[in-house]
């Protein structure tokens, strides 16, 4: 449940070979910065504004003035930054995305349709298509004893080999307002997370998180 093809449509970022040759999702944290560097020289002039060194902003996109973009970042097709975004750098915001008041991204994939609207902040975090974090909900990305990030399913315990790794949101996934994503949590394909949440490990897909002792399979 944990895998980059249980998790994400590949069709749905124009990140998809930065997933070219991985098996987990975390394994693209440390090549974000390279990737968007590479990529940003490709992009076309007409479609693509380059408003500073390292940023690429596709020209359709809306980026409200007070918004903070730093280097290095692409923006694509229809993308939405809203009043005081802080977008700290190494971040992928996809087609149709929103970015929202006060939200602060840093070494982030956002796919296509992705909401992050008000008030979030999500680091070291891979979020897939049309995945929704509620007002106040973040991702917790560093553990307070700082020793490596282990992703724990059932059988199966991951060690990510870094100190800093937020969530990974399957396609749809909806987390409810105020709820904390701990280092590592992996939330599988179109579960929901209840609001105020403290999550940690692995979810089903297909699943509503009620609290730790309780997660139920949509009917």
């Amino acid at each position: 449940m944990t895998e980059i093809k249980e998790l994400y449509d590949l069709n749905k970022t124009i990140a998809a070979k930065l997933f070219e040759g991985k098996t987990y999702p975390w394994e693209v944290l440390d090549e974000i910065k390279p990737f968007i560097l590479k990529l940003g020289d490709t992009l076309s002039e007409d479609e693509f504004d380059h408003p500073a060194e390292g940023v690429w902003i596709a020209k359709d996109a809306t980026v409200f003035p007070s918004a903070y973009i730093g280097s290095p970042c692409i923006i694509d097709h229809g993308a939405e930054i809203r009043h005081c975004a802080f977008i700290r750098g190494s971040a992928i915001v996809g087609k149709g995305a929103v970015v929202g008041n006060s939200t602060e991204l840093k070494n982030v994939v956002l796919f296509d349709g992705v909401q992050v609207p008000h008030y979030n902040y999500v680091g070291d975090s891979v979020l897939g298509h049309l995945a929704h974090m509620g007002a106040g909900s973040i991702t917790s990305n560093v553990k307070s004893d700082k020793t490596h990030v282990v992703v724990k399913e059932v059988g199966n315990h991951v060690d990510t080999g870094r100190k800093k790794v937020g969530a990974m949101l399957g396609d749809c996934v909806e987390v409810g307002c105020n709820s904390v994503l701990n280092p590592g949590t992996v939330v599988g394909r179109n579960s929901n997370i209840y609001p105020t949440s403290c999550v940690r490990g692995v979810i089903p897909p297909n699943s509503i998180y009620k609290n730790a002792g309780e997660i139920v399979t949509k009917k």
